[in-house]
Formats: structure tokens, sequence, C-alpha cells
């Protein structure tokens, strides 16, 4: 087991104009599960193939513990990675697949065996030992995959979209196998995906990517409850936090007809408008009529609750989703007002769109 740090890892692939990843600086405690998360070009996937020795590194440093990896090939750095398409090989029984890279460092056969048994035990994969691939499911072949990592006892493990080509449910079940499994063997992983529900549901914590640049490094309570900017406001949290731009007005910021109080000293940093964040279950209807009026658009009925989207009227125009109950949904075209709890708002500078504190 082992920690992961980069220090200020850069690289810049021949004739770009900006890094691809960008004096990236993270350091991952040891058996912790890291996710890096971030839209499709972000850098997260060229991260990953920095820390496996896939992708040069321009600048900076990448340690595994306290040893500089940076130079190192990947056989050297004592990782164990798994790939978005499995990687199997079809003519191996599922047992040689996994024991596969024992045999090519010389294990003994009786050693391989051992290994390959009770990483099946772990995985369930125990009565498919002696199968191909071609007869397994995409979830078994997933796990096939998981425990020829598993049989080679790494430092680190390296996760790049291992769940992406299985469907909703499916995924859905397998990720909660992986998070459980890296809790019970205790392995450094880092992991890599573009869905933020994935992200959140796995990672003890979440490094948020943008155009290459870490945008923010925390757990995934506080990159939701505290982003640290628009950007993390915006991709975390599903359905994602409304993001408005209204005046600043004596008191508070105003929101169609009401006010909402937000703290002089976070107004002052403000200036004349601000960047206000609101996640959709602390809107609150508000049957006064007073608030922003919202034109029902879309609801998605989801049992127990419901989510409203809607188009927002008056200067005010944007895009709006809230939060309601499920048992009395408004039809499509009703005009609703909101207004938003004031603990629970966001503020945000709007040039910079870097977090206002209140």
């Amino acid at each position: 087991m082992a920690t992961v740090t980069f220090d200020r890892a850069v690289r810049l692939f021949p004739g770009a104009d900006a890094p691809a990843v960008d004096a990236l600086d993270i350091a991952i405690e040891d058996g912790e599960f890291l996710v890096l998360v971030g839209p499709s070009g972000c850098g997260k996937s060229t991260s990953l193939r920095m820390l496996a020795g896939l992708e040069d590194v321009d600048d900076g440093r990448i340690l595994i513990g306290d040893r500089d990896v940076t130079d190192l090939t990947p056989k050297e750095r004592d990782i164990a990675m798994v790939f978005q398409n499995y990687a199997l090989y079809p003519h191996m029984t599922v047992a040689e697949n996994m024991g596969f890279s024992l045999k090519m460092s010389g294990v003994s056969k009786p050693d391989i065996r051992s290994r390959v048994q009770e990483a099946a035990g772990l995985l369930d994969l125990v009565p498919y030992l002696d199968r191909k691939p071609k007869s397994l499911s995409g979830g078994q072949r997933q796990r096939v995959a998981m425990g020829r990592a598993i049989v080679r006892q790494p430092q680190v493990f390296l996760m790049d979209e291992p769940l992406s080509n299985l469907d909703a449910k499916l995924r859905v079940q397998t990720r909660t196998q992986i998070a459980s499994l890296q809790r019970r063997l205790g392995v450094t992983t880092v992991y890599v995906t573009h869905d933020q529900v994935e992200a959140m549901t796995m990672g003890d914590r979440v490094a948020v990517l943008k155009d290459g640049v870490l945008q923010q490094c925390d757990t995934p309570r506080t990159l939701y409850d505290h982003p640290d900017n628009v950007f993390v406001a915006g991709f975390i949290g599903s359905p994602a936090m409304n993001l408005l731009d209204l005046p600043v007005t004596d008191g508070g910021v105003k929101l169609g007809n009401a006010v909402v109080p937000v703290p002089r000293e976070a107004l002052a940093r403000a200036g004349g408008s601000v960047t206000v964040g609101v996640r959709p279950e602390d809107l609150v209807l508000n049957t006064e009529r007073e608030g922003l009026e919202v034109q029902v658009e879309v609801v998605e009925e989801l049992g127990a609750d419901a989510y409203i989207y809607g188009r927002t009227t008056g200067a005010q125009e944007g895009q709006m989703v809230a939060r309601l109950g499920g048992r009395d949904v408004p039809d499509k075209g009703t005009k609703l007002h909101f207004t938003i709890k004031a603990e629970r708002i966001h503020l945000f500078d709007r040039a910079s769109g870097e977090r206002i504190e209140t």
C-alpha cells in the first residue's frame, strides 16, 4: 500500500496550445479511493495515464509512496490498471486471464492458483473460472478484469471509466461492488469517470478537473455543500445547481419581486450584481406569489419526489429546476413562484466565478 502524489505535474502534447494537464497538485492518502471527474477533454484520463507511466510528464513529478516514479516504466511502478474495454484474452479461460500477469512474472503455479482462487472468491467468479470471456456477461467480464488486477497485489489500483460499457442497472450494482471491494482490500485507488453521480457515490474524495486544471478536491459532501467556484457548483449535483445572475439590493439579492437576505460583508464583495447558486431542493414554493415566477415546462415524476423544469420570466429569464413532493405536482404551463432558503444560498463573483463566503 502507498500514497500517491501529483507534484505540479504537467502534460503538454506536441502542437497543443495549452497543457492537457496543467500543474496538477494532489496528495492521495494510503488506502484512499480518489475519483477524478470532469467533462470530456478535461485531462482526467491523461492524469491517470501519467500515473501509470503511459504518458510522459513534461514538468513536475509523480510519487508513489516516497519513490519518484516520473521516469520509471509502467512495469516498475507496482500499479495495476483496469481499462474501459476489459482487455481480456479471448482464447484464455477466466482463470488463465486472471493469472496471466503472474505467470509472466515467474510466479509458481501453486501460488498463481491460490491467488486466482482468492480473488475469484472475492468477486463471486469461482463458478466461471473455466469459461472463456465470450460466454460471460459484461458485468462478469469487468469482474474478471478486476480480478486480474487484484491477483497482482499492487500498491495502487488505477481504473479508467471501467463501468462505461455496462447498462444503467448493472453500472449501479457494479460500482457498489467496486467501492465495497476497495474498502475491504484497503488498496489506494485512483478512479476516472465522467459521471459525477458515480464519482459522488464511490469516492472518499473527488477531484474535479476542467481544461486540465484542478478546480477542487474534497469530500463529496463538501463539493455539494461548498463548491469553490461556478464550474464545480454547476457540475456537481444531479439535477445541477441553479445559477442565476441577480442584482444586489439593500439587504440582499433581488429574486423576482422578493429580496433574499445576504450578510452585508458578502454584499460588499459582490458589487452591483452576483451569480446566485441554489440547489433544486432549496427552492421554496411560495403560494403568496412572492419571489421568482417560473413557468413549468417539464415535470419529472420520481414517486416520492418530482422535479419541475421551467423557465423564469421577466428580467431574470433563464432555466430553473425545483424539487417538490411527488403527490401533488403542477401541470405543464402552470406558473409558480419560488423563493430561496436564505441559509442555503451560494454566492459567486460574476467576473471570476469564485465563491463569495457568506
